[in-house]
């Protein structure tokens, strides 16, 4: 009996640690904020009723590309993670995953995530999908390691999900720019107080983020304000739009003002705590100013 408890006990660690290293390689915590931007894009396309399956088939499918998106980041980031403090213990660095045995997962999921939004949404979702794939992974990956734009142009991928969900629901229109502009603007403020808490991380795996490449942060927090007030400019334009009314523009404005707050005390008094403050901010505006967006659609 106690041979068989061993055992037992055995295969529940072995599945313990392979579900950690699963979910170290898809970054599920990560995908959750991609998700709640394509459901606001989603709930603001809609033009009829609710259909929750097709809801579910959307983010199923979303998630799905973004978790193949994630592993295959760290297929070509591999040997930068090895000589990063917080990456290298992940499944590749570590030697506990192959690279073809990531490259598998890779390809199933994305693949699996990308027809799923064919078959159950529309072409215009699955193309966005993998077009969201391909630039973050074959374009904003690799100039990671070359110009310190990156961060600029992965915001373009990262800005995607919100069109991929309202295609799904609808068509396309100069509405959804604006959800587009306003992921795509919050990110950089967000992007930019994380390479600042991890710049010592990134120059060790050869990143050149923006204070690698500036170490006094000057630029870096001159940047995070200008994006911030630019935030601040156009997150109220859905009601403009008449996606949304006045709840969510009084909202849009508070949030927007208070990042922007964080942002200039970050750029004033360049440190860990103060980018950690403007990291949180980031964090906690953007569901709450989705979730509003999506609470007062339509409204006066």
């Amino acid at each position: 009996m106690s041979a068989l408890a061993a055992i037992m006990d055995s295969m529940l660690t072995t599945s313990r640690a392979w579900l950690s290293d699963l979910a170290a390689l898809t970054k599920p915590r990560l995908n959750l904020l991609v998700l709640f931007a394509a459901g606001a894009g989603y709930c603001l396309g809609l033009r009829g009723p609710l259909d929750v399956p097709h809801l579910f088939y959307t983010m199923l499918g979303i998630f799905l590309v973004a978790s193949g998106a994630s592993v295959l980041n760290q297929i070509r980031e591999r040997d930068a993670d090895a000589r990063m403090e917080r990456t290298a213990s992940r499944p590749m660095p570590s030697g506990r995953w192959t690279v073809v045995a990531a490259a598998i997962l890779a390809v199933l999921l994305s693949a699996a995530g990308t027809l799923l939004l064919a078959l159950t949404t529309t072409r215009m979702a699955a193309g966005l999908a993998a077009l969201t794939l391909v630039l973050y992974v074959f374009l904003y990956t690799p100039l990671k390691r070359s110009t310190s734009l990156n961060t600029v142009i992965g915001a373009f991928p990262g800005a995607l999900p919100p069109l991929i969900g309202w295609a799904a629901a609808g068509k396309l229109d100069g509405a959804a720019g604006t959800l587009f502009a306003i992921v795509f603007l919050w990110q950089m403020p967000h992007f930019f107080a994380i390479a600042w808490l991890y710049r010592e991380d990134y120059a060790r795996g050869g990143f050149k983020m923006l204070p690698v490449v500036e170490p006094d942060g000057r630029g870096t927090g001159m940047r995070a304000v200008l994006y911030s007030v630019g935030l601040l400019a156009i997150a109220w334009m859905p009601t403009a739009f008449k996606l949304t009314g006045m709840l969510y523009a009084g909202s849009a404005l508070a949030l927007s003002a208070g990042l922007l707050v964080m942002a200039i005390l970050f750029a004033r008094d360049r440190t860990n705590a103060t980018a950690r403050r403007l990291f949180l901010a980031s964090v906690i505006y953007l569901p709450l100013l989705l979730g509003v967006m999506i609470f007062d659609k339509g409204g006066l």
